[in-house]
């Protein structure tokens, strides 16, 4: 079986939404399906990670197209590159108009100009070449519109794969958009859902509000690979809280600083023993806060590290921060940093809602803790205990049930949905 995978992320881009499709890529070929990958050529990543071009299994054909992004005009605007990046809070006149523009005038995002040239390359390539199905993952969005065209076209297999929700992403909400425009993005969503074969989602929540649409809506999680464990790694001396990727506004969670700040008053040894360690870009709003709560001392502040170096951090560390976005949709927010979390096996403190998505796998994985959003004393609370147990020489973790999360499995989940007749 030959399956062609459209995917506007892929190495040498970073970060976390080239992983999911990574690693189906890499393990494919062991269930006897042939994997061929659509993607961009010379794209303007905001994150670049060479070391994860190693993970491409040799002999895979890719195919790639150039395209025009409008992130790159506006690169010259502003000093962020960011997914999302334009939605900067408090903007000049000028960025306004930049957001509206690229809110309602780019539908469903700033990717859509790859989109004609897509389906006129590919729909050349399907009728030379024969494959079995068709895969498209977003965001970004425009990708389902590219395999909805072609569905059109070819009628070949497709599914389609949510790793965000559309209209229910965390920050659609904040979009300066018209009427118009809200109502035309719940309608190409609806489209992409009803005309797919099948729909692939990440999680619970975001199966249950597609279903409706579909009844072919199947969660394959993300989850974990294989990496370079160290032996018996030393664990930080410190009492290090480790948070890895974006730290955002709406992830900055101001009882968790004022949470610490308080542990450090009470606590003399607390104060010496804490180590924040933050790795990636953190919003100023972040910095500000852990300034005005007298953390600066208790700081460190780590740039992007390539994928692998990441697991190292991980199994050193003490906690392992996981801190969710407060917005309206954050009950169906599952990062994939939780998969790599649970593989680490060092206890996890999240900060999320405890009836959500997230709090589901910790508490089936018994892997840590999670608090919510405005339970600053439980929080407290959680902080002193795994402190006082890392003074012990006593805190760990005894995680179950992870296994079902290896990308291996997870990909034997979709091999069963593209063999289904």
């Amino acid at each position: 079986m030959k399956v062609l995978i459209l995917t506007y992320y892929f190495p040498p881009a970073g970060g976390s939404g080239v992983q999911r499709w990574l690693k189906f890529v890499k393990y494919l070929p062991e269930f006897g399906i042939e994997p061929i990958v659509y993607t961009v050529k010379d794209a303007n990543y905001p994150i670049i990670d060479e070391s994860l071009l190693d993970e491409i299994p040799k002999g895979i054909e890719i195919l790639k197209q150039p395209i025009i992004e409008p992130n790159t005009i506006l690169s010259k605007y502003k000093k962020d590159k960011q997914s999302a990046g334009f939605l900067t809070k408090n903007p000049s006149k000028f960025g306004k108009s930049l957001q509206y523009i690229r809110a309602n005038y780019f539908i469903p995002d700033s990717r859509k100009l790859w989109i004609k040239p897509s389906v006129k390359y590919l729909t050349e390539y399907l009728s030379n070449n024969k494959i079995d199905a068709i895969i498209t993952t977003g965001p970004p969005h425009s990708v389902h519109l590219i395999g909805l065209a072609l569905k059109e076209k070819t009628n070949i297999k497709w599914i389609a794969d949510f790793r965000d929700p559309w209209t229910a992403i965390d920050y659609f909400h904040q979009l300066p958009l018209t009427k118009k425009s809200v109502k035309k993005h719940h309608e190409l969503e609806q489209k992409v859902l009803k005309t797919a074969d099948d729909v692939l989602v990440v999680g619970n929540t975001m199966q249950n509000n597609y279903l409706k649409f579909n009844t072919n809506i199947h969660t394959i999680t993300n989850g974990y690979d294989d990496f370079k464990a160290i032996h018996q790694p030393q664990l930080d001396n410190s009492f290090s809280l480790l948070h890895i990727g974006m730290l955002n506004t709406d992830r900055n969670h101001i009882i968790l600083w004022e949470a610490l700040a308080e542990l450090k008053q009470e606590h003399s040894d607390f104060n010496k023993d804490l180590n924040i360690k933050l790795i990636g870009k953190v919003c100023n709003e972040a910095l500000e806060d852990i300034r005005n709560n007298n953390l600066n001392d208790n700081l460190t502040l780590i740039d992007y590290v390539n994928h692998e170096k990441v697991f190292e951090y991980q199994e050193k560390a003490q906690v392992l921060l996981l801190l969710i976005n407060n917005v309206p949709s954050a009950k169906g927010i599952l990062t994939g940093k939780i998969f790599e979390y649970l593989q680490a096996k060092r206890p996890i403190l999240a900060i999320a809602p405890k009836n959500g998505d997230l709090a589901t796998i910790i508490h089936q994985t018994n892997s840590g803790f999670v608090i919510d959003f405005d339970e600053k004393d439980e929080l407290k609370k959680t902080i002193l205990s795994l402190y006082n147990d890392y003074k012990n020489g006593v805190l760990e973790i005894n995680s179950i049930n992870i296994e079902k999360y290896h990308r291996r499995a997870l990909t034997q989940q979709l091999v069963e949905i593209l063999e289904r007749k």
